[in-house]
């Protein structure tokens, strides 16, 4: 009722969530599944669990969000859907995203897990494509101790999810379709909800509104006070898109501070602001995703696959990726009450920017 969605399973975590959307959707053996390489790696996890592949798009390089434009550049025979990601409670441009899946009759599966209740032209995210996942691990903005829930307006999507990845599918449940009875068996995935995070969840949920809505006031109150620091650059959004500041991310401007991030992150904590670089890397340059034949780790379930089906991520450019993980910084955003915390925090960077020139003599000598 809260997302607005017509059917919501309970799920052990986010993973799980976007695992049983792939399930329900069907998108499976070699299908391709175009998605971000700027996220957490559950993002990306899910499709290779499914026996899908992943096909790496470019990025915002402001908001770090996907791209649509080089989403519709790497459509092929083989591409069955687009995965996008609300990083960080940034909503993605789901208007444009759904305009080419509609053009390409493609399948949209939506990762929530760092956006509950954040607004695209006023409307919840997950709300828009096919199926979506959400994460309710202990610090999501719903947090339980490790949950998710995966929601879709298709009935026969959310009953084949429950058959991939709950006890005997739900089978026992009024509206099992019986056409799916005699695929019922156990060779499933453990994706139970447990019943204790089931009641944290209801519980959480009933603050979860208002929490937001702080969230958002600190972030409006801290961006006015940091506004005049040229070493940091916030995302801007339209008219009725609105994050939920699951974490608050900005782009650092060494040209005007002058020095290197690393100096300038440590700065900020040596103040005591918490800031560091949430993607290490373009997820195609990761280790386990090399091609067997310079993969040398513990064996993984995908290599083969991906070999098999000619992917060599070692060619995929990302320039606006490559480029915004050189410049990101984040930090946590758990800023509910009140707005002393968060003018200690605009001190700091107030402090730092103050100080530049000091900082850099500091950088020069060592």
């Amino acid at each position: 009722d809260w997302q607005g969605a017509a059917h919501c399973l309970g799920t052990a975590s986010g993973h799980a969530a976007l695992h049983s959307a792939l399930i329900g959707l069907e998108i499976s053996s070699g299908d391709e599944v175009i998605t971000t390489p700027y996220t957490w790696g559950a993002s990306v996890s899910c499709i290779l669990h499914n026996n899908a592949i992943p096909i790496f798009a470019d990025i915002d390089p402001v908001t770090g969000l996907l791209d649509p434009g080089s989403v519709e550049s790497l459509i092929s025979e083989r591409t069955k859907a687009i995965l996008v990601v609300h990083l960080f409670g940034q909503p993605a441009n789901m208007t444009r995203i759904m305009e080419v899946a509609a053009k390409h009759n493609l399948k949209v599966i939506e990762d929530g897990s760092q956006a509950h209740g954040a607004l695209h032209r006023g409307k919840k995210v997950g709300t828009f494509g096919d199926a979506s996942g959400f994460s309710c691990m202990g610090g999501k903005l719903l947090a339980s101790s490790e949950a998710g829930y995966m929601i879709t307006p298709h009935e026969e999507v959310y009953w084949k999810a429950s058959l991939g990845g709950q006890h005997m599918g739900r089978s026992p449940e009024s509206g099992f379709p019986d056409n799916l009875r005699p695929f019922i068996d156990s060779l499933v995935y453990t994706y139970r909800l447990n019943p204790l995070n089931a009641v944290l969840l209801t519980e959480q949920l009933k603050k979860l509104d208002d929490e937001i809505a702080s969230r958002r006031k600190a972030a409006a109150r801290f961006m006015s006070l940091v506004g005049s620091c040229g070493s940091v650059q916030f995302p801007l959004f339209e008219k009725g898109d609105e994050p939920s500041y699951h974490l608050m991310t900005m782009i650092y401007n060494r040209d005007h501070a002058g020095v290197q991030r690393e100096t300038y992150i440590e700065a900020l904590k040596a103040e005591g602001a918490a800031v560091f670089s949430y993607v290490p890397s373009p997820i195609p340059r990761w280790n386990r995703l090399a091609g067997p034949e310079r993969y040398i780790g513990p064996k993984v379930m995908w290599t083969e696959n991906l070999h098999r089906y000619g992917i060599d991520y070692s060619r995929v450019i990302v320039p606006h990726c490559e480029m915004r993980i050189t410049r990101s910084l984040e930090m946590g955003w758990n800023y509910i009450d009140g707005e002393e915390p968060v003018e200690a925090l605009a001190a700091a960077f107030q402090k730092v920017e103050n100080n530049l020139d000091e900082l850099r003599d500091w950088e020069a000598s060592h």
